[in-house]
């Protein structure tokens, strides 16, 4: 509804229009939509990955600091973004884009997300949220079933009670493992003997207090980088992960973790958490979940497992016996937007004991009192948009049976490109999968013999990395086909230099054993180009 002012001041009357749910304004956000829906269908049906346009020269269209003084028509700004932001995007829906943990997306998503953006609920407290308060709960406590399989009772005490806590949303794995580690570090340092809490005195007066010179948290050498974020916030240091090596396949060496945490017995170092992972972000492998997790046991620390890439094994009853001893975590990490097949911003930890949380309670008497069911007061982020919707939904509408095809498709496709692979000279499988990621280099022709042979040298392998940085350059820029590349430590060419390898990763619904194969051509033929 418009005021008497606006009548005089045509900025007033059309800033305001913006805002209200007029019978014009729902018209033309109508236009709007269907114009928005137009750029991103055609985006999507786009058979390349990216547009050839050089980085830098992309960073040159960006380059205005100045705020504009009037405002724009909206529908000139929306094709400005069709022709200067969205055409010049990753089209990660491509079915030849094959090289990081981002896919298709289920197509009832985007109506989804317009609801999310029209209701602007704010998870922080039920005063901005509050039927989607219990809504998230509900979804959280599906996740919890699918990774612990309580009973019925448990669930029906825990899911909408205020004093539990099933899991913890988030906008990433990365702050998902954070607030476990985070719940590890409180629990294990808090009050006691008159002390009150590392919460409370501080990280060095709680190591004072238990005569310990300093904490750690102990995981693989392959643990994300989130992990090593999680120690610098928490104040242990970077140097206060401890990395423990891994086999040929990419796990921990179970006797190798027991010398480590030995040695920090002796050394009189706490172990505040041991992490084990559920699908490495460079090979998909997966740690010895039931070993750690009886160490952790004996020992009396925290054991969290970074899930994100693997947890959703749990929903396929042909391979969820690949995390066997998941059930054991305290703690479970689980990325939505990855093998959940949800958008970017959907995280998730899940925690085995319901009061666990209680650890990093915080309240403010404005807004998440002691006594309310305010979802902010057990979670590193405040104020955070109701993705759980997504979450909810998908849990519905694809279910356990949709989720288990997805995941058993993925890892089918990852079976037949290993074997593609393994017939094809001109490529080497650098490493066996164990889900749906797959380790590969090309191989010049050169040094195709030495690598039959097994007489390969560090240099040839040097020469060899350096080639296939140039090929996997070469495919990005030119924009039809991708995979990623990573740097291995852990194949039987040891870490000297660590190999160069192509990564791919079978998650893409879309993605056909023909796409497979078009992916593999276009690296032979820049292959063949670069060698000649």
């Amino acid at each position: 509804m418009s005021t008497a002012d606006d009548k005089t001041d045509p900025l007033a009357a059309s800033v305001r229009s913006l805002f209200e749910a007029s019978a014009d304004g729902t018209r033309f956000e109508s236009s709007l939509d269907a114009k928005m829906s137009d750029v991103v269908d055609r985006f999507l049906r786009a058979t390349t990955v990216s547009t050839e346009i050089d980085f830098d020269a992309l960073c040159q269209q960006f380059t205005s600091s100045t705020i504009p003084i009037a405002p724009r028509d909206v529908e000139s700004y929306i094709e400005h973004l069709s022709a200067d932001v969205v055409r010049h995007s990753i089209n990660t829906a491509s079915p030849q884009y094959i090289g990081h943990m981002t896919s298709a997306l289920p197509y009832f998503v985007r109506p989804l997300g317009r609801l999310l953006t029209g209701l602007n609920q704010n998870l922080v407290k039920i005063e901005t949220a509050k039927a989607l308060t219990p809504y998230e709960r509900e979804a959280l406590a599906m996740m919890h079933r699918a990774l612990y399989a309580r009973d019925d009772a448990f669930y029906e005490t825990h899911i909408q009670k205020r004093e539990s806590t099933l899991g913890i949303m988030t906008s990433g794995g990365t702050l998902a493992n954070m607030t476990a580690l985070w719940i590890a570090r409180n629990t294990a340092l808090g009050p006691r003997d008159g002390f009150e809490g590392v919460e409370r005195e501080g990280l060095a007066a709680a190591l004072r207090h238990r005569d310990c010179k300093r904490a750690v948290v102990v995981g693989s050498a392959l643990l994300h980088y989130s992990v090593e974020k999680a120690a610098d916030v928490l104040g242990l240091g970077t140097q206060g992960l401890v990395r423990v090596p891994v086999d040929t396949s990419g796990r921990v060496i179970v006797a190798e973790l027991e010398r480590v945490i030995a040695e920090c017995k002796r050394a009189g170092t706490m172990v505040l958490a041991l992490v084990g992972i559920a699908g490495t972000t460079d090979s998909g492998a997966i740690d010895p979940l039931p070993e750690m997790a009886a160490i952790a046991k004996r020992e009396g620390v925290h054991f969290h497992v970074d899930a994100a890439w693997g947890g959703p094994l749990v929903l396929s009853d042909r391979y969820k016996h690949r995390l066997a001893g998941l059930d054991l975590a305290d703690s479970v990490t689980i990325d939505g937007h990855k093998q959940l097949y949800l958008p970017m911003g959907i995280g998730m930890v899940v925690l085995r004991d319901p009061i666990a949380a209680a650890a990093i309670e915080k309240q403010a008497q404005y807004i998440i009192r002691a006594d309310s069911p305010d979802l902010g007061k057990r979670a590193l982020e405040g104020s955070r948009p109701g993705m759980a919707l997504f979450l909810h939904a998908a849990l519905h509408v694809l279910g356990r049976s949709g989720y288990a095809f997805l995941i058993e498709e993925g890892i089918r496709k990852t079976e037949h490109m290993a074997n593609l692979l393994e017939t094809w000279p001109d490529f080497e499988l650098l490493v066996q999968p164990q889900m749906n990621i797959l380790n590969y280099r090309y191989v010049p022709t050169s040094f195709r013999d030495a690598i039959a042979a097994r007489t390969i040298t560090s240099d040839d392998n040097a020469a060899i990395n350096a080639f296939n940085v140039r090929l996997q350059e070469a495919q990005r820029h030119a924009g039809q086909t991708f995979v990623s590349r990573t740097s291995l430590r852990f194949t039987r060419y040891g870490a000297d230099p660590p190999i160069t390898a192509l990564r791919a990763i079978m998650a893409n619904p879309l993605t056909t054993e023909a796409d497979i194969h078009a992916v593999l051509q276009d690296q032979l033929e820049i292959g063949r180009k670069l060698e000649a």
